[in-house]
């Protein structure tokens, strides 16, 4: 019996946490399909809202909101992955020491309140006469997100071998070449995890986005703050619901992918 219990226990526990965490998104998800607007009882299955998302004005503000957001995202997060590489690059240089002190001042924005980080790039810009707009809010999504790229791509770079670019150089690549034959592909897994958790970061940003941009531009958490404001939008339901789903899959086919290269390297063992 306390064999039992002793399994039961993790299991229930599992349980609980996977529906705590799960619960809102089902939720949200089959109130995306409800026939009555901004409402939580249940008037029906309908996919008016999803069809209202692309056509009216409340959707096509949700959508402009989206590709804004989108757009400022992708920049953000492919300039701050770059400069990620270059700084672990150039860190890989330096004494132990001054390697120490560079990623404990590395550590400080990302502990830091992002209302402390949205109010000092405001005084920055106000400071240096910035009008503000989608390029201010570009330039602070990707101080933001670049502590974050450090972290993720610095442990590839301390792991990686230094003999692989030496032996490289001894057979005759030039730096240039060791650097995007040799050294990015061993540190790519890092890169790729750095360029989503900085994509990832700058579309869920709502603080710094809402100091650092003037009224003719929104992002989409801006955009979605301001009309809960007046309740809940069964377009946002859907909006939010495809967004979900686009990940998920995503997901699946990165899931796909891992199998494959695993049953690929497995067989080549085999073999």
């Amino acid at each position: 019996m306390m064999r039992f219990l002793k399994k039961l226990v993790p299991d229930i526990y599992i349980g609980l946490v996977i529906l705590f965490l799960y619960l809102p998104i089902a939720i949200l998800i089959i109130y995306s399909f409800n026939s009555v607007p901004k409402s939580f009882l249940w008037g029906g299955f309908t996919f008016q809202n999803y069809t209202s998302l692309f056509s009216g004005s409340d959707g096509g503000e949700l959508l402009e909101a989206l590709l804004t957001t989108l757009k400022i995202a992708s920049i953000a997060s492919v300039v701050s992955t770059v400069f990620a590489v270059i700084s672990c690059l150039g860190m890989a240089y330096l004494s132990k020491k001054f390697q120490s002190v560079l990623m404990n001042l590395t550590y400080i924005p990302n502990v830091m309140p992002e209302l402390v980080v949205g109010i000092a790039f405001m005084l920055l810009f106000s400071f240096l006469g910035v009008q503000k707009g989608q390029f201010t809010l570009v330039c602070s999504h990707i101080a933001f997100c670049l502590p974050f790229a450090i972290l993720s791509i610095e442990p590839k770079i301390r792991q990686l071998d230094k003999n692989l670019s030496e032996a490289a150089m001894d057979l005759g690549a030039t730096q240039w070449q060791t650097l995007r034959l040799v050294i990015i592909p061993e540190i790519m897994p890092g890169i790729l995890s750095a360029l989503l958790l900085a994509f990832t970061l700058s579309v869920d940003d709502y603080l710094i986005s809402n100091f650092n941009v003037n009224s003719s531009v929104q992002t989409l958490p801006m955009k979605i703050y301001s009309m809960a404001k007046f309740g809940v939008n069964p377009k946002m339901n859907a909006l939010t619901t495809i967004l979900f789903a686009a990940v998920f899959l995503m997901l699946i086919l990165s899931n796909i992918s891992s199998l494959k290269e695993a049953k690929e390297k497995n067989g080549g063992k085999k073999k």
